[in-house]
């Protein structure tokens, strides 16, 4: 099953699928709540949620299982299988479960050998402190409390610069700033909140995140109208040009709102 970009989840696929996934506040983690009872339908969201989670090439996905209802253990493939296509990615994001050790599919995953590339906790809290020092600080920096108003898209884009220059990155320089420009006006627009900005680095790529106080998909995902007039799926005005430009784009739940983020890497 393959997962078009643009990686959209939002709450009411949350509430359909028994899946609930935040960001961290410094936007380097993705953690994911699994609940209710292992199906056919559950995998294939699983599926799919967790390939539009590494395409954003995060540090760390952790995925709690306390309230999966799997008796057989018949969830083990999928974990295993993501923590495969986790490793094969440059740079590769740790995939981490929390569950009780008690728990089938934590000894089914051990007798499998798992663990060498699935870290098994038993708490969220411990696997966040396993996974903190996987960015190293001088591969991230962020801007906080922008407020919401035209110059903050400029203020974001100095960073994008400094960024660029400091990691030997001056051939994406130009696509990064009209990209972060705007994902900061699209949140100005459509939010009227405060804002927090990264920019860091993925590999040969950059990553720019916006983090507003807004949880609502407006200006993410906006009705558009096709030749017939019919109501499609399309873009706010800005974000069209970030989807023609951008590597890959999406937008994820936070604690306190929503992240749009992008990334940009070179042409081949």
């Amino acid at each position: 099953m393959e997962v078009e970009p643009p990686y959209v989840f939002s709450g009411d696929q949350q509430a359909e699928s028994g899946l609930s996934v935040t960001r961290a506040p410094d936007n380097s983690v993705i953690e994911i709540a699994v609940q209710g009872r292992w199906s056919r339908r559950m995998c294939l969201d699983v599926h799919a949620l967790l390939r539009g989670c590494m395409a954003e090439r995060p540090s760390a996905i952790i995925v709690d299982l306390h309230d999966l209802s799997d008796l057989d253990a018949a969830s083990a493939g999928v974990w295993l299988a993501g923590a495969r296509a986790a490793s094969a990615l440059r740079p590769s994001p740790q995939l981490v479960l929390t569950m009780p050790p008690t728990r089938q599919l934590a000894s089914r995953l051990r007798r499998l050998g798992a663990v060498r590339i699935l870290p098994i906790f038993v708490t969220v809290e411990q696997a966040r402190a396993a996974v903190a020092d996987r960015m190293l600080l001088t591969d991230r920096l962020y801007l906080s409390r922008l407020r919401p108003e035209p110059a903050s898209a400029g203020a974001a884009g100095d960073l994008v610069t400094v960024a660029c220059d400091a990691w030997g990155l001056p051939n994406l320089v130009d696509t990064s700033r009209k990209v972060m420009s705007a994902l900061v006006t699209n949140a100005v627009e459509h939010t009227g909140t405060d804002m927090a900005v990264t920019v860091s680095r993925r590999g040969c790529g950059i990553y720019l995140g916006v983090r507003d106080g807004d949880p609502r998909l407006t200006g993410v995902l906006d009705p558009a109208a096709d030749d017939s007039g019919a109501a499609v799926r399309g873009y706010g005005e800005g974000l069209r040009m970030v989807d023609a430009r951008a590597s890959v784009w999406g937008a994820m739940p936070a604690v306190d709102g929503k992240v749009v983020w992008a990334i940009v890497r070179p042409l081949p």
